[in-house]
C-alpha cells in the first residue's frame, strides 16, 4: 500500500514527494551511497519542501489538532518524519508560516497528551524532539518523531491498538489492518520465533537429501566441526531444528522446517509460505526461466532455494582470471560474496505469516530480492554497521555455520561498499505496507548522468537547496553548458547563476575540467555543508 525508499531527500528538484530523508550521506565512487544518517532539512528553505512520506504541516490556528496523533502513529510506525504546526500548504503544494497565537500553550498541551496512554499508546519523544522554531518570520512549533523501535510497535491512538494503529503512505496517514498490527506485536518479542516448535509435525516433513546436502557445506566449511559425526537427529537438534516438547517428544523447530522441510510440507503450516525465481534473458518483458517451491519437483525449502539461486546468480557476475598462493585459480569475487549475503539476508528475516512470498528477479542488469517483513530496525542504523537484529536468529545460525551471513551487522555495509567498488549505481532498500515487504535492488552497471543527479539530490538534503538542486541537473543533461545559458534555463541572471555554480564547487558537488572556454563541468558527489552559505 504504502512504500518507503531510503535514500530520497525532501527537495521537490526531481521528486514531487517526500518518501524519506537522509542528510549527510557519504559517496564513494559512482555516487554509491556509503551511509545514511538522520532526517534533517532547512527551515529557511520552507517553501521548497512538499508534505510527504516524512513531513507533515498542520495550520493549528484552532489549537492542537486530534489529527495529530494520528500522524505521530504513522510516523512512529513506519519511518519517523517532522510534524509542523504553524504551516499552511498553498494551493501549489508548497508550504508557508502562519502566526500561531501561543506556541508555548501548544506544546504544553502537546506533552499533556503525549504522556497520557488514553491518547497515545507510548511517548517515544526526548525534549529535544519538540521545539519552537523560527521560519519565514513566524514562530512554528517542530515535532520530530522518529521511527519507533520495534518493542514499542504498533504506537496508537486511543485504547485499541486495532482501530488506532496507523502508517504513512505518500502524504497521509492509513489505518493499519489486523495482519500488519499482528506482525508489530509479533516483532516485539526477544524470543526468535523460528525456535518455536510445530508441536503437529514430527521429523519425517524433513527432506533427508537436503540435510546431507547442508552437511555435506559444512564439512567443507568446518573440517573438523565437533558435530561432525553426530547421527542426523542429535545433528539437527544441535542446530536448532528439532526440539522436545514438555513430554520429550522430538518436533521440528519453524527453523527446522523452513530449512529442510518439503514444501507441501511447509504450507501445512504457513499457508502463504512462497518462493520464487525469475530470470530474464532480454528478449521480452517476461521471466524466461523459473522455478517456484510449489513446482514438486524439488524440495522447495530455504536450503535448496539458496543453492539454486546463488547458482544462477553467480552465472551473471564476470570473474576475472586470478591464482592465489598455491596456483589455484580463484573462481569468487566481492560481488559474489555480496550477492550470497543480499540473499541470505533476505532469508533469514523474511516473514513466513505474511501474505507474499520471496521473490528474486534476475534480470539483465538488475538483480531484485523481495522478503515477506519489514526492516525490524532503521535503515540508517543497519548502515552504519555494528548492530544486527534479525527476525529468524536460528536461520541465521544455521547458514552462518556454512560461512554465510555475518555477524555484528557487517551484511549491508559490506554490500554497499562492494557496489561502489565496482563503480556501480547503488542498491536501493525500500519498504512496503500492506503487506510488509523488504525490496533490495542491486543495479550491475555504471550510473548515468541522470542516475548520478538524482542519488545527488536524493541523499545531500543538506547541501543542497532546490535552486542548488536544479543547475546540478542541467549540468548532467549538458555538461558543457555555460553559464550565460544556465541562467537563461532557469529563469535567472548570469551572475546568479554563477554564485550557484561557485556554492556548488565549493561545496564539492562540481568540478570544472579545462578552461572556461572549451572546458566542461563535472558531478563529483558531496561535500561540506556550511549554515551560512547562500542557497
Amino acid at each position: 500500500m504504502g512504500t518507503v525508499y531510503h535514500g530520497d531527500a525532501t527537495t521537490p528538484a526531481i521528486r514531487a514527494n517526500v518518501t524519506g530523508v537522509i542528510g549527510n550521506g557519504r559517496f564513494s565512487k559512482g555516487g554509491a551511497i556509503v551511509y545514511t544518517c538522520t532526517m534533517s532539512f532547512d527551515l529557511a528553505q520552507l517553501n521548497s519542501y512538499r508534505e510527504g512520506n516524512r513531513l507533515e504541516a498542520k495550520k493549528a490556528k484552532g489549537g492542537l489538532p486530534d489529527s495529530i496523533w494520528e500522524t505521530y502513529s504513522s510516523f512512529a510506525n513506519t519511518n519517523g518524519g517532522v510534524i509542523l504546526l504553524g504551516v499552511d500548504e498553498k494551493a501549489d503544494g508548497s508550504l508557508t508560516s502562519i502566526k500561531l497565537d501561543d506556541p508555548e500553550k501548544l506544546v504544553k498541551q502537546f506533552w499533556d497528551n503525549a504522556n497520557n496512554p488514553q491518547k497515545v499508546s507510548a511517548n517515544i519523544l526526548a525534549d529535544k524532539d519538540v521545539s519552537i522554531v523560527e521560519a519565514m518570520g513566524n514562530r512554528i512549533i517542530r515535532i520530530n518523531v522518529p521511527r519507533a523501535d520495534r518493542h514499542d510497535k504498533p504506537v496508537y491512538v486511543g485504547p485499541d491498538p486495532f482501530k488506532g494503529s496507523y502508517r504513512r503512505n505518500g502524504e497521509g496517514d492509513y489505518h493499519c489492518i489486523r495482519t500488519e498490527v499482528a506482525n508489530m506485536y509479533r516483532d516485539q518479542s526477544d524470543d526468535s520465533m523460528d525456535r518455536r516448535i510445530v508441536e503437529n509435525m514430527n521429523p519425517d516433513v524433513f527432506d533427508y537429501e537436503t540435510i546431507k546436502r547442508y552437511r555435506t557445506r559444512l564439512d567443507s566449511e568446518r573440517e573438523d566441526h565437533v558435530w561432525k559425526e553426530l547421527p542426523h537427529e542429535d545433528f539437527l537438534l544441535r542446530i536448532g531444528a528439532l526440539g522436545h516438547d514438555d513430554d520429550g517428544v522430538l518436533h521440528p523447530t519453524v527453523a527446522g522446517l523452513l530449512m529442510f522441510g518439503q514444501a507441501w510440507r511447509i504450507t501445512h503450516e504457513f499457508g502463504n509460505y512462497f518462493l520464487d525465481y525469475q530470470e530474464n534473458d532480454g528478449t521480452n518483458d517476461r521471466w524466461t526461466d523459473r522455478f517456484i517451491s510449489s513446482s514438486g519437483d524439488w524440495s522447495g525449502n530455504l536450503y535448496d532455494f539458496y543453492r539454486r539461486v546463488i547458482n544462477r546468480l553467480s552465472q551473471v557476475v564476470k570473474v576475472p582470471f586470478k591464482l592465489d598462493a598455491s596456483a589455484t585459480r580463484i573462481d569468487e569475487t566481492p560481488v559474489h560474496k555480496a550477492l550470497r549475503e543480499a540473499l541470505a539476508n533476505a532469508l533469514i528475516n523474511m516473514s513466513p505469516y505474511d501474505t507474499q512470498g520471496l521473490v528474486v528477479r534476475n534480470w539483465p542488469g538488475i538483480i531484485t530480492i523481495e522478503n515477506p517483513g519489514a526492516f525490524r530496525i532503521p535503515l540508517e542504523t543497519a548502515m552504519h554497521g555494528g548492530r544486527s537484529d534479525p527476525r529468524n536468529t536460528t536461520l541465521f545460525t544455521m547458514f552462518n555455520l556454512v560461512g554465510v551471513g555475518e555477524r555484528a551487522g557487517s551484511g549491508i555495509p559490506n554490500i554497499f561498499r562492494v557496489w561502489a567498488d565496482q563503480n556501480w549505481e547503488r542498491p536501493v532498500y525500500s519498504e512496503e505496507f500492506n503487506p510488509d515487504r523488504t525490496i533490495l535492488k542491486l543495479p550491475m552497471k555504471m550510473p548515468s548522468a541522470s542516475n548520478l543527479v538524482e542519488n545527488l539530490v536524493e541523499n545531500l538534503v543538506e547541501t543542497l537547496s532546490k535552486k542548488q538542486a536544479e543547475v546540478v541537473a542541467i549540468i548532467a543533461d549538458r555538461p558543457d553548458i555555460s553559464t550565460r545559458e544556465i541562467g537563461e534555463r532557469i529563469g535567472i541572471t548570469q551572475q546568479a547563476a554563477a554564485e550557484r555554480i561557485r556554492t556548488l564547487t565549493k561545496k564539492g558537488v562540481l568540478r570544472r575540467v579545462g578552461p572556461d572556454k572549451g572546458g566542461y563541468w563535472e558531478i563529483i558527489g558531496g561535500g561540506s555543508h556550511s549554515d551560512n552559505e547562500k542557497p
